[in-house]
């Protein structure tokens, strides 16, 4: 099974942290900020459990592929929580995040279920593909502490 786990501290308040990440922002769509392989993302609806969001993302031989996501846990500055309706890959994934005064700890974690033939044909691009998702934190934080 894919998965993929990373944490680090960003010099920056919860709320402003937890906004980039969550897209609080009424007509924000953040990841294309730090996320390289989101190429469109809209949300569908307020931000909540059950919040959709539409987004084509790099797929193989550079190719856009739909990979939308469903919010399946949200409590505002604390944690966000997704799963993949749409793709060839259903991934689901966890940010948590933990107030350290000036600063904020996030947690990413990123795990999908792959078997038979799609674990075998998929399985090493995945991994790629979700190594690359949490690196991405680095991004992020970068975005972030440049804000003045």
């Amino acid at each position: 099974m894919p998965s993929a786990n990373r944490s680090i501290m960003i010099n920056r308040p919860i709320t402003e942290v937890f906004t980039l990440f969550a897209d609080t922002d009424a007509d924000a769509e953040n990841d294309p900020q730090w996320r390289s392989g989101v190429r469109h993302i809209k949300r569908q609806g307020e931000l909540g459990i059950g919040t959709r969001y539409h987004q084509r993302v790099n797929g193989p031989a550079g190719r856009a592929i739909t990979a939308d996501i469903e919010v399946t846990a949200y409590e505002s500055d604390r944690h966000v929580a997704f799963r993949g309706t749409a793709g060839p890959v259903r991934p689901h994934g966890d940010y948590t995040f933990r107030d350290a005064g000036d600063s904020t700890e996030v947690t990413f974690t990123l795990d999908a279920q792959l078997s038979g033939f799609k674990a075998l044909l998929m399985g090493k691009a995945v991994q790629k593909s979700m190594d690359a998702e949490v690196a991405g934190l680095d991004r992020a934080k970068r975005v972030l502490e440049s804000r003045s």
